[in-house]
């Protein structure tokens, strides 16, 4: 009698031995920059009382210039008082929409 073939053949893509494969955890890293109900809550509240700071003043008469110079003017003052480029973009992008809402309330 003939020897058979083994089923497994440990040559090619889909060698060796077959395992089932572990699903990956979540890791602290992915959840760090997210921001939680309450925090996100305790910020919208506190801007609603405080209002803008000095420099977001600053910021917003950037935006209401409404050139290229003046919105890179105002990336670059966001960026010095926040730290990040990241932030600052975002800050930049929310004072935006808040000088938006101010002129589309006014028509």
């Amino acid at each position: 009698m003939a020897k058979s073939h083994p089923t497994n053949i440990a040559l090619g893509k889909n060698k060796g031995h077959k395992t089932t494969r572990i699903q990956p955890r979540t890791r602290p890293v992915s959840t760090k920059a997210k921001i939680g109900k309450r925090t996100k809550l305790v910020r919208q509240i506190i801007s609603q009382v405080a209002g803008v700071s000095g420099y977001e003043k600053r910021v917003i008469e950037y935006l209401k210039a409404g050139s290229l110079k003046d919105t890179k003017r105002a990336l670059k003052v966001t960026k010095k008082a926040l730290g990040t480029h990241r932030r600052a973009k975002l800050k930049r992008e929310n004072l935006m929409n808040l000088l938006r809402a101010q002129q589309a309330k006014k028509k």
